[in-house]
């Protein structure tokens, strides 16, 4: 009888090692590792990720993050839209950073048509993206301790944002989505009193961040699921070209707005937060101390919009249309570093607009992360790479 796996047809010892499971898989093969699929979800959801597991029992060999599923298919959308129409799509692709989103895009178009904002409409820009960005961190803040167990930070998490939703809707009407940015300023003059308003909502908020933080910070169970658990070294950070908290908290000192300051972020005080464990725990930090900082930042931009008077923003042309050629613009995203590639031919629609979005390089970095740590672990780290699905696939 001839040896196993010589004659063709037959199964081989490389076959029997490898044991496949998840959507389509025959499950009559036998061995030693599994392949497991996470996701994709139903197509129906906002977004879908994929990660291909290699397990070997309850522990992770290998991941691969597999991407290019689509979602909105943005970059192509922006092709047949003008500039103006090209915002409403923006702000979509990280729906909890959807100012921020927006204001990138204007940012590349104004630094193509070489516009000058008015110096009002900046700060109000500042002070709108630093609230959101608080919003931002504040879903994470109570929706990561929750996929691991702790359903109470939620509550906590959510009174705050409401708080914080409301001074935004007040200004924009939206909640979400705002589409207040516009190119040359912004889309109206902020509501009489609203300053005032903010101020009270951001000295609120700041007065009850202590209940949220005490309750998750220095939590046993919290500690014990997160402590030393996907630590994501700063060599390997920066390798993936990872930003924002994700990255400040394996000790990646970079921040744009103290960096390469846009708006008027020189002339603040920026502070960065850092850690250098690196681990679930030093990203769920890095991501708690950032709110308190962004709403000083916040309240900083706030005092100087009192003391400016003049318009928002620019008369445009009807047909608004950039000048021939390309630039470059990028952001402190609440996710991280946002970059917005843009080419003119000098018609109302871009020719291109090339996105490059924090979530998608932040993700890489599992494929580093997930390998070694046991199954359990998995959604502890998962969550704390805080991204957003749509981000990713755009």
């Amino acid at each position: 009888m001839a040896p196993r796996g010589t004659m063709t047809g037959m199964t081989t010892d490389a076959d029997l090692r490898e044991l496949t499971v998840g959507t389509g898989a025959g499950g009559e093969q036998l061995g030693t590792d599994m392949v497991l699929n996470i996701g994709p979800q139903h197509p129906s959801t906002h977004g879908v990720l994929r990660l291909r597991l290699v397990l070997d029992g309850e522990r992770v060999v290998a991941a691969e993050p597999i991407v290019g599923y689509m979602h909105r298919g943005a970059e192509k959308l922006f092709e047949v839209r003008d500039y103006r129409q090209v915002i409403v799509l923006a702000n979509r692709h990280d729906w909890l950073s959807a100012f921020s989103n927006e204001l990138g895009v204007v940012l590349a178009v104004e630094r193509l048509m070489g516009m000058e904002v008015p110096e009002r409409a900046t700060w109000l820009r500042m002070a709108l993206a630093e609230l959101n960005r608080v919003l931002n961190h504040l879903m994470f803040l109570g929706s990561y301790p929750l996929e691991i167990g702790a359903i109470t930070p939620m509550f906590y998490a959510f009174r705050e944002r409401e708080t914080i939703q409301t001074v935004l809707e007040e200004v924009s009407g939206g909640r979400i989505h705002y589409m207040f940015n516009r190119v040359g300023g912004l889309k109206e003059e902020v509501p009489a009193g609203w300053t005032g308003r903010a101020r009270a909502a951001i000295g609120e908020v700041r007065r009850r961040m202590p209940d949220l933080d005490n309750l998750i910070r220095r939590n046993e169970i919290f500690l014990a699921r997160t402590v030393g658990v996907g630590v994501l070294s700063a060599a390997d950070a920066a390798a993936y070209g990872a930003s924002g908290p994700v990255a400040r908290a394996s000790g990646l000192d970079l921040d744009l707005r103290r960096d390469e300051p846009y708006l008027a972020y020189d002339q603040l005080d920026v502070p960065v937060v850092t850690r250098t464990s690196g681990d679930c725990h030093a990203r769920f930090e890095v991501l708690l101390d950032q709110v308190y900082a962004s709403l000083d930042l916040a309240e900083q931009c706030l005092d100087r919009v009192d003391r400016l008077t003049g318009p928002v923003n620019t008369r445009l042309p009807k047909v608004l249309k950039a000048p021939e050629g390309h630039t470059y613009a990028w952001t402190e995203n609440p996710l991280g570093i946002n970059g917005y590639y843009l080419v003119s031919r000098g018609e109302k629609t871009p020719w291109r607009l090339k996105l490059r979005t924090a979530s998608y390089a932040n993700v890489q970095a599992l494929a580093t992360l997930l390998p070694g740590c046991l199954v359990p672990d998995l959604i502890a780290i998962l969550g704390s790479m805080f991204f957003v699905v749509g981000d990713i696939d755009k």
